[in-house]
């Protein structure tokens, strides 16, 4: 994985899942499944065919035709999924989980009362932060805490949708068509190979990232302390050449919200190269849930900015 990469996929959980097993060795003197000292297989011939030799392998033999043995030994090697290894299946059956979760979350928080959606999206908002540290620097992938987290951040989803949609209807669907593009989009470009998380473009990513988190602290601590007024603090109080600061950062930040799918998109094909197990496909599906309700919210505020602006 690239240097400097989502922090939910570069702690410890990959790296000390990348070590398979030791397989299990035969005493000295013998071969795999109890062969005798050098002994070889005659061509065409299944394993131990010759002799009955080798102990537990041996044992199994005994009742077993030629035939038989022959189709044993023609059967294709386990795959990843037989072993209890991490597949690209299992990631994706993950994450439409946790997306699932997410849009009931928000299916919830549309329906109730405006004063209970309300809530729901402070608690979400809350309880989804807490949970994505617990989850993010958690050693091992707990299920039920990451479908949580999922939960949570669709209550706040669903009822900052409800308020933003309120003011500039259509913006909630608007926002959902863009996330999607983005993602499909992103996908396409990341398995043709024409753009990739490399040591370069990560060194600008994170000072990018950088710039933008100092920018959203004291925007936010400007609406806070009432220096600020306008519903999206500095983002829309100040403009350069008739044009919302927040247009500008509103581009700046789904482009980074999208490289870090990019990211994540490494991390998860590493991991599968490197044999991680199976459990690490939540991790997986954590860190793309993660992501796409960052580009979601990003969205949504740029649309709500520039529909505020007409």
């Amino acid at each position: 994985m690239a240097p400097g990469g989502n922090p939910i996929f570069s702690g410890k959980n990959f790296r000390e899942a990348t070590q398979a097993p030791p397989a299990p060795q035969a005493p000295y003197g013998q071969g795999s499944y109890g062969q005798g000292p050098y002994s070889q297989n005659a061509y065409g011939q299944a394993p131990q065919a010759m002799n009955g030799q080798g102990g537990a392998w041996s044992s199994a033999q005994q009742g077993m035709t030629q035939d038989q043995l022959q189709d044993l030994y023609n059967r294709p090697a386990a795959g990843p999924a037989d072993i209890g290894r991490m597949t690209y299946d299992d990631v994706i059956v993950k994450t439409a989980g946790c997306l699932g979760v997410l849009i009931v979350g928000a299916a919830v928080a549309l329906a109730v009362p405006q004063g209970t959606g309300s809530m729901l999206m402070i608690l979400g908002a809350l309880g989804g932060f807490a949970l994505a540290m617990v989850n993010t620097f958690k050693k091992q992938p707990s299920p039920g805490l990451i479908l949580a987290y999922a939960l949570l951040e669709g209550f706040f989803l669903g009822g900052l949708t409800r308020i933003l949609d309120n003011l500039f209807p259509g913006v909630g669907i608007q926002a959902v068509v863009g996330t999607l593009s983005v993602f499909a989009v992103t996908l396409v470009l990341f398995k043709s190979g024409k753009v990739r998380a490399t040591p370069k473009v990560m060194r600008f990513f994170m000072i990018a990232l950088i710039g933008y988190a100092v920018f959203a602290l004291v925007n936010m601590f400007m609406m806070m302390t009432g220096a600020v007024t306008t519903p999206f603090g500095l983002s829309t109080s100040v403009e350069i050449f008739g044009i919302p600061l927040g247009v500008f950062i509103g581009v700046l930040a789904i482009g980074l919200a999208a490289f870090s799918l990019i990211m994540d998109f490494t991390s998860i094909e590493a991991a599968i190269s490197a044999g991680a197990p199976q459990r690490f496909s939540w991790t997986a599906a954590f860190g793309l849930t993660v992501t796409l309700v960052w580009l979601y919210v990003e969205i949504i505020r740029l649309l709500a900015i520039l529909r505020g602006d007409d």
